[in-house]
């Protein structure tokens, strides 16, 4: 199945559904299912509003990481080079300030575990 239209409240076709779900309406979706050839429009409600406060961040922009990037990986290793990234030999980890890798693919290297 696939989505292949999703509508924000105010947006031209939602007027209906609107006036039905009020606040509550946060988006309406069109799903597409080839087998049984049918078009499904699924609705996504609010049920709940709580407070709620987000965890402390883990790591600050000026904060080393330690990146586990295999030898193979060229094109990762040049990119932890570029973001300022230094080899440490003893650790064989690549070490790089979080606030240069945050939002690129080299995020998901962080080791986790490593102190």
């Amino acid at each position: 199945m696939r989505t292949r239209l999703i509508l924000r409240p105010g947006q031209p076709g939602t007027k209906g559904l609107a006036e039905k779900y009020g606040d509550a309406l946060v988006c309406i979706r069109f799903k597409y299912d080839e087998q049984s050839r049918q078009r499904l429009k699924t609705v996504e409600l609010v049920v709940e509003r709580t407070n709620w406060t987000p965890p402390p961040r883990r790591y600050t922009p000026d904060t080393l990481v330690p990146l586990r990037i295999e030898v193979s990986d060229l094109p990762a290793r040049a990119q932890a080079k570029t973001a300022g990234g230094r080899w440490d030999p003893e650790k064989r980890l690549w070490l790089a300030k979080y606030g240069k890798i945050v939002g690129t693919p080299l995020e998901s290297y962080i080791q986790v575990d490593e102190p």
